[in-house]
């Protein structure tokens, strides 16, 4: 049976089109394509839904294990072309990841600006489930607090709206907590960076969901954070292109 393209799926997927009546046709009768479209579904759905959150409840202990379950499940999905790429580490642990293949999130089969579109919102979603996760564990009990090892005021950038501003600040636990307020609109979506000030070398920590608000992102255990001292949030395009935009909003300096 003749499966249809991962790529039209997506499109699917997103609501970028309708299926054609052969289409279908195929998905219901074809429980391979049918499930792996609701996939692509359920991962847009829950990237959706965390658009209007903002005072987030203290959440049960299990949430976080939850979502590293779903994660497990989606990688055991079988490929429509029988093939996989092979896993890189445990999802939970950033340390098995240089540096320099920090992005590898986006390097999955797929194509265009669909896969970085899809990529950023699963990214967003487990984002916004980590801060929850550390940040407030839920029960009668407060929070402990995580150690801060450094911190910067992200200040605007270039030609960002002074409004604009945030703070950087790297736990103990190998994790970036960061708080932004008043980011203008973009077309795309935000990205956040880590560079080295003498060479501009960088790599992408991950992606924000919105322009204000706290997100927790991993950063990679071999990473030098006396090298890697600047934090910067960019505006990025759903252009398939990783390198950084160029168009920076906020930036700052660790200090700790």
């Amino acid at each position: 049976m003749q499966h249809l393209e991962h790529d039209r799926l997506v499109f699917l997927a997103l609501g970028e089109s309708e299926a054609a009546d052969a289409e279908s046709t195929h998905l219901a009768s074809c429980g391979h394509c049918r499930g792996e479209l609701e996939s692509l579904r359920h991962v847009a759905g829950l990237g959706a839904g965390t658009q209007g959150l903002a005072d987030l409840p203290d959440p049960p202990e299990h949430v976080w294990q939850g979502i590293v379950a779903e994660i497990r499940a989606a990688e055991e999905l079988p490929a429509l072309n029988g093939r996989r790429p092979a896993r890189t580490g445990d999802p939970t642990d950033a340390g098995d990841r240089p540096a320099t293949v920090a992005r590898s999130r986006r390097g999955r089969r797929w194509p265009g600006w669909a896969s970085t579109a899809v990529a950023a919102t699963a990214a967003a979603v487990i984002g916004v489930a980590g801060t929850v996760a550390v940040l407030g564990t839920g029960g009668d009990e407060p929070a402990a607090q995580p150690t801060v090892l450094a911190s910067a005021p992200l200040a605007a950038f270039g030609s960002t709206p002074k409004d604009a501003s945030g703070d950087a600040r790297v736990l103990g636990d190998n994790q970036l907590h960061l708080h932004v307020a008043n980011l203008p609109n973009v077309p795309g979506y935000y990205e956040v960076w880590l560079i080295d000030p003498k060479t501009m070398e960088m790599f992408s920590v991950g992606t924000l969901s919105n322009g204000s608000g706290d997100a927790l992102l991993p950063i990679p255990r071999n990473v030098d954070l006396s090298t890697f001292t600047v934090v910067d949030i960019s505006a990025e395009q759903y252009d398939n292109n990783t390198r950084h935009s160029g168009d920076s909003l906020l930036r700052g300096t660790l200090t700790g």
